[in-house]
């Protein structure tokens, strides 16, 4: 009984590692993607869509008059300006938001080997809520 007990606990801390394995590099990459573009956005590397001499005027404005002067893109808009110096630093916040999805992408088929259902069932529940949401269904 005991050797059962262990070999659990062991499946246990071996996806438990994967995902922290698997976050702790989703992590990594994301931040070290926002530190690389900002750099390329503040050294002058990649020109910006709203020059940084208007930020100043603009800052203050009413989202509905932001979106009209600047014509900055809403929802997944953004990816098909990436070449923008201040739109760049969004591939950084997309790896970190994408960073979870991932994590329980990869102990969904370690859960389904396991034939632990309830885990099967929060992590089937987490991946369609993180889609949903970047989908702009919330």
């Amino acid at each position: 009984m005991a050797n059962v007990l262990d070999e659990k606990e062991a499946a246990r801390r071996a996806e438990q590692e994967t995902y922290a394995r698997w976050l702790l590099w989703g992590t990594r990459i994301g931040f070290a993607t926002l530190v690389v573009t900002y750099f390329l956005y503040i050294a002058g590397i990649v020109a910006p869509a709203i020059p940084v001499e208007k930020l100043p005027a603009i800052w203050g404005l009413p989202l509905d008059e932001y979106l009209a002067e600047t014509h900055a893109p809403t929802g997944w808009s953004w990816v098909a300006r990436i070449g923008k110096g201040d739109l760049l630093n969004l591939a950084g916040v997309a790896v970190l938001a994408a960073s979870t999805l991932a994590c329980y992408l990869r102990v969904l088929p370690v859960f389904v080997r396991g034939k632990e259902r309830a885990f099967v069932a929060i992590a089937i529940a987490e991946i369609v809520v993180l889609l949903a949401a970047a989908a702009g269904m919330f």
